[in-house]
């Protein structure tokens, strides 16, 4: 039976994405922040999934204003790295694991989730940072990616509920492949931050940690959170924290925390981190 071992949160600034690309990681700015996955890293070489599926959303690098799924599910052997606008970054592809993804699709189809189905998709920074994150810059990523894309673009956007629930789903999915695997779920995105607008630069510490609180000890009440107070208090960009939300819906009722992190500024965006795992599973 496959099995979710952990979850993992992180935000997904682009800049970092460049600073790792560039050999910055060690510049006055970007060592503080750079420090706090040093741990992440050290558990991830130990905690090595087969599979991640990774939740994260295209920033109109692939998608575009004309199609934009809410969610959407990459099935491929690989996927290659989105332009950007300054070419694509020099990481290596990201490898699929096209038996496990399909099963899944074809389970939340099941389970009345309206999942559009990519065999063909190149991946942005939203998926491509946090692997950087958490795996520095290796010839090969050493784990296999199943892409989740959710639109926190453009309205309408799917509801945190919703998010929660597709987690859960998620979860009974991996439990029922016939197949000895261990995969882990990952939230990317936020945490508060905006970047336009009178407003652009918005940072809410007290707001942050206390997501980060509420995630762990009390989703199903986090899950409703309407999407004007993320505006309100998270910034124009904050919404993205709906992606955590399906990552925790994924790993079961009760969590260990095993690391957290938070870090202001990088770029204009407030840095979250989290792993944890299933209670009782270590």
């Amino acid at each position: 039976m496959a099995r979710i071992t952990a979850g993992i949160s992180t935000s997904h600034v682009p800049a970092v994405g460049v600073a790792v690309d560039m050999g910055r990681t060690e510049e006055d700015y970007w060592k503080p922040m750079f420090a706090g996955y040093d741990f992440s890293k050290k558990w991830m070489a130990e905690n090595t999934p087969d599979v991640a599926i990774i939740v994260y959303n295209d920033h109109a690098s692939y998608f575009g204003m004309e199609i934009m799924p809410t969610f959407a599910m990459g099935l491929a052997n690989s996927f290659e790295i989105c332009d950007e606008g300054y070419g694509p970054r020099p990481i290596p592809p990201v490898m699929g694991a096209p038996e496990l993804a399909t099963h899944v699709a074809g389970s939340l189809i099941t389970d009345d989730f309206d999942l559009t189905i990519l065999n063909v998709l190149e991946v942005d920074h939203g998926l491509t940072v946090p692997l950087s994150l958490m795996f520095g810059a290796p010839d090969k990523w050493p784990t296999r990616v199943i892409p989740l894309a959710v639109n926190v673009v453009m309205n309408p956007q799917p509801s945190g509920a919703r998010c929660f629930a597709l987690g859960k789903a998620i979860r009974r999915a991996v439990q029922q492949f016939d197949g000895d695997l261990d995969v882990q779920v990952w939230g990317t995105g936020g945490m508060s931050h905006q970047i336009q607008g009178a407003r652009a630069g918005l940072i809410n510490e007290p707001w942050d940690r206390k997501f980060m609180d509420d995630l762990i000890n009390d989703p199903e009440v986090l899950q409703y959170k309407p999407h004007l107070e993320y505006m309100i208090e998270a910034g124009s960009e904050g919404v993205e924290l709906i992606m955590w939300l399906i990552m925790r819906g994924a790993l079961g009722p009760e969590v260990d925390e095993v690391y957290r992190f938070y870090h202001v500024p990088a770029s204009n965006t407030a840095v979250g981190h989290l792993i944890l795992t299933p209670k009782g599973s270590e």
